[in-house]
């Protein structure tokens, strides 16, 4: 059994995992590996949101983010999905992956000025950018399923065997290699700073994001029934638990993403996508919380039914095989300097 953290990024420990040397996970779970040359990556959101039926301009703008991830410079990876957020605007976000921060740092301004500038300035249209580089020592990657990258994990060479940090409160933040030395406690304050129609939001130091996903398109017959059934509406209710009123447990966005193909249409994969005030506080939710307690027991009633070959864990989480659904999770926690701040242009 391999440990979460590779060797390369590995540090005498002055913080403890949370459990011990001999722990055994109850089912296999794996992480991304990036060749040691990675030292950076970087996610990349492009949003655009408006009331109601879709403007004509929204498929233009669609177009054009593509066309610029086609162009020079552009991401080895991008990914769409689509919600509905908390003021009952449609969103959809194109979502793009580089390993190298130059590269992105070259493409990145003129796609930043087009994407929130005049070209899109369209009433009833509005875009917005969040942008995140986390060295590789800041964030951590889990996935019940060999074979199956989501997110930025499709920019590793490959996924490690069985590793131990999994299936126990506190495994997230063991999988991240900042934990080994540090608390990655949150510092200073988020700032707003407004040029013209832009918002920019300046976040704090050790702000953490998350993405935790979903995947059933192989299941069949009694397994779909029960997922779609037992397990999603839990998650769903849990994830507009944290849209509405996440505030109140530190969670600052939440938004429950329905995966698009390229032709825009929906596929059975879904994530979530918080933003946390730290890790601290999501760890507090994912331990104690009702909602997450009830996420957490319906995932586990699914998996003791089916058996590990045939399922996943929860919030962060089995071989792979022809029939099951296959879990992924991401999550970061990093410094503000590393982050290049959000743009949003509200809709007219």
């Amino acid at each position: 059994m391999e440990p979460a953290i590779p060797p390369h990024l590995q540090v005498t420990r002055t913080r403890h995992r949370r459990v011990p040397d001999d722990y055994q996970p109850p089912y296999p779970a794996f992480v991304a590996r990036h060749r040691p040359a990675v030292e950076r990556v970087v996610m990349a959101y492009f949003g655009v949101q408006h009331l109601g039926d879709a403007p004509p301009a929204r498929v233009a703008a669609l177009s054009w983010i593509a066309q610029m991830f086609a162009a020079p410079g552009g991401p080895k990876h991008w990914d769409r999905a689509e919600y509905r957020d908390e003021a009952g605007y449609s969103n959809v976000v194109s979502v793009a992956y580089w390993d190298d921060q130059k590269t992105f740092d070259v493409w990145f301004p003129s796609v930043r000025d087009g994407w929130t500038g005049a070209k899109h300035d369209v009433a009833g249209l509005g875009t917005f950018i969040e942008v995140l580089s986390p060295s590789v020592n800041d964030y951590e990657t889990l996935f019940s399923s060999l074979g199956r990258p989501e997110g930025v994990a499709t920019l590793a060479d490959n996924l490690s065997g069985e590793i131990m940090e999994h299936a126990y409160w506190g495994g997230m933040r063991d999988r991240i290699p900042n934990s080994q030395t540090s608390e990655m406690a949150p510092a200073g304050s988020p700032s707003l700073l407004r040029d013209g129609d832009r918002l920019r939001v300046k976040p704090h130091d050790n702000i953490c994001l998350i993405r935790s996903g979903q995947d059933w398109s192989d299941t069949e017959s009694s397994e779909r029934k029960m997922y779609l059934d037992d397990v999603e509406p839990v998650l769903r209710a849990g994830m507009e638990f944290l849209r509405d009123e996440g505030l109140s447990v530190g969670c600052f966005a939440n938004r429950y993403m329905t995966v698009l193909d390229r032709d825009g249409q929906p596929t059975e994969k879904t994530y979530g996508m918080s933003w946390w005030k730290s890790l601290a506080a999501l760890e507090r939710w994912a331990e104690s919380h009702p909602t997450h307690v009830r996420i957490f027991g319906a995932a586990m009633k699914y998996l003791t039914t089916l058996g590990p070959r045939r399922s996943s864990g929860s919030i962060t989480k089995s071989p792979s095989c022809a029939r099951r659904t296959s879990s992924s999770n991401i999550a970061t926690a990093m410094n503000a300097p590393a982050c290049s701040t959000p743009l949003r242009k509200v809709p007219a």
